[in-house]
């Protein structure tokens, strides 16, 4: 399965990094199917200070995951509601798992999520909203370990 990264730089070694702000699934080095959805990532760090970024392409060994600790959400649901709720209000919240695949809650998404959080709207009528939007994936690679699976393949250039 191929996988992309967007960044500011190429990438060819990942690394885990500690983010400086709370992210959906933590700490690690996220990825996506979405080769669309690499490059919004790297066109919002973009600037006229900052022209270039880069889509960085991997391959991945599925075959492997059975030997890790993974957490696969297949849809927003519940479970994956209070996960991402959970990284993103507790920046004591870790997990063990070496890999965290789902959906993305992009800004638009975050917008259901303040009305949840302000309790203008339930968990299930935030579910159902984020029925209606087309979400993609991400993959959160947490441990060294998982970094294994991952195989760079190119860099593609992005430029404003």
């Amino acid at each position: 399965m191929k996988l992309y990264h967007g960044s500011i730089e190429i990438v060819e070694r990942p690394e885990i990094r500690n983010p400086n702000r709370t992210l959906d699934y933590g700490a690690g080095f996220y990825t996506t199917s979405s080769e669309e959805q690499a490059e919004t990532w790297v066109r919002r760090r973009l600037s006229c200070e900052l022209p270039l970024g880069y889509v960085n392409e991997y391959m991945f060994d599925e075959s492997r995951m059975h030997s890790l600790y993974c957490q696969i959400f297949d849809g927003a649901n519940e479970e994956w509601l209070d996960f991402v709720m959970q990284n993103r209000s507790r920046r004591d919240f870790s997990h063990d798992y070496d890999i965290v695949h789902g959906p993305v809650a992009n800004d638009r998404v975050y917008a259901s999520f303040a009305l949840y959080e302000a309790g203008i709207i339930d968990k299930q009528q935030l579910i159902q909203s984020l029925k209606s939007y087309k979400l993609v994936d991400q993959l959160l690679f947490h441990t060294v370990r998982s970094l294994e699976l991952l195989n760079f393949i190119r860099a593609r250039e992005v430029r404003l």
